[in-house]
């Protein structure tokens, strides 16, 4: 697989789930863990995308901050992604086992509504 065949698996594996988040928030009653580790999923996606459209091997790592910290670097208007980078991130695993972290619908419909600002935001630096 080439250099642009690999990006746009990246996109496209991102796009998958955020319209599935997205999806999701109209299905009630829906379990919000799943919409919100999906939504976090997507963001980081779309990240990882990024790096890789520079040249940078994205990390295998779930922490947003981290990702988009390397992402900083290329681009520092990537600064304004912070609050929805930490917000999403504790979604990553926690969701997916029983646990205490409660999330509630209010949860869910941030956590869409970040990956969406995330993805609009890097489709237009990446000029997507």
């Amino acid at each position: 697989m080439d250099r642009k065949e690999e990006l746009q698996q990246w996109l496209l594996h991102a796009n998958n789930d955020f319209r599935l988040a997205q999806h999701g928030l109209s299905l009630r009653p829906m379990p919000d863990e799943p919409i919100c580790c999906l939504s976090q999923q997507a963001a980081e996606k779309f990240l990882k995308a990024f790096l890789f459209l520079n040249n940078i091997e994205p990390p295998k790592t779930h922490d947003l901050p981290l990702i988009l910290e390397m992402c900083e670097k290329i681009s520092p208007n990537f600064s304004e992604l912070s609050k929805k980078c930490f917000f999403l991130t504790k979604f990553a695993v926690a969701p997916r086992y029983p646990n205490e972290l409660q999330i509630t619908e209010e949860d869910a419909k941030l956590a869409t509504k970040y990956a969406k600002e995330i993805k609009e935001f890097v489709e237009k630096i990446c000029k997507l």
